[in-house]
């Protein structure tokens, strides 16, 4: 009997503790599926987007190609524009749309809509919230968009603010050619020694090299 009561109050502390904290335990496993669910149907959308962006990337690749082989084509260009402004709209926070973007500017350059080129760099710059090589990118295609817009001094400003990291080379470089566009001479032999410095020498550079030796005799 002593054991049948002791089962018995086992029995009745479980109900207590049940009544109790049975609600919440329901609760908390529940709270745990869903949270488990929502991630795995997180991940399988992000994993669907991307696939999706990297589709629309990879057409775009193939129009802007297509496009520059006949820059009269512009069946080609309207091909690649919508295809660069779906990734921009629908894909914003990606590599991809501001790669997009890149390419698009790029495409105008070629077409000289200069200024169509400087909208769609500024678009990267504007989504870039960290300066990394996409945002250094875009800053040295717009100072080359600038310079073919007139705007040499504010090019060479903003070039002087970048810091270029990997790609100083490029970034001295462009800064030769523009203050020798400037007739700034000195500061166009200081830029393009700098590139070669920061390219590893002449013999990675040999037109770099040949812009500094074109400036040997020239006054400043």
């Amino acid at each position: 009997m002593a054991e049948l009561r002791t089962e018995e109050e086992q029995l009745q502390a479980l109900k207590g503790w049940w009544q109790e904290n049975g609600k919440s335990l329901v609760l908390g496993v529940g709270l745990a599926v869903a949270l488990v669910l929502g991630w795995q149907g997180w991940q399988a959308r992000q994993e669907q987007q991307s696939a999706m962006a990297s589709a629309l990337y990879q057409n775009l690749m193939e129009a802007a190609q297509l496009q520059s082989r006949d820059l009269a084509d512009d069946a080609q260009y309207a091909t690649a524009q919508h295809l660069a402004d779906q990734l921009k709209n629908d894909f914003t926070d990606t590599t991809y749309a501001r790669y997009a973007a890149l390419i698009l500017a790029a495409l105008n350059a070629q077409r000289e809509d200069f200024d169509a080129a400087r909208t769609e760099l500024d678009w990267v710059l504007a989504a870039s919230e960290e300066q990394d090589s996409i945002r250094r990118i875009a800053t040295l295609r717009k100072a080359a968009v600038l310079h073919q817009q007139a705007a040499t001094d504010e090019a060479v400003a903003l070039l002087e603010a970048l810091g270029a990291a990997s790609f100083e080379a490029e970034k001295q470089e462009l800064l030769g050619d523009l203050y020798l566009a400037l007739g700034q001479h000195d500061q166009a032999r200081n830029a393009y020694d700098a590139a070669l410095l920061a390219a590893g020498g002449a013999a990675q550079r040999p037109l770099l090299k040949l812009k500094r030796d074109d400036l040997s005799e020239v006054n400043s």
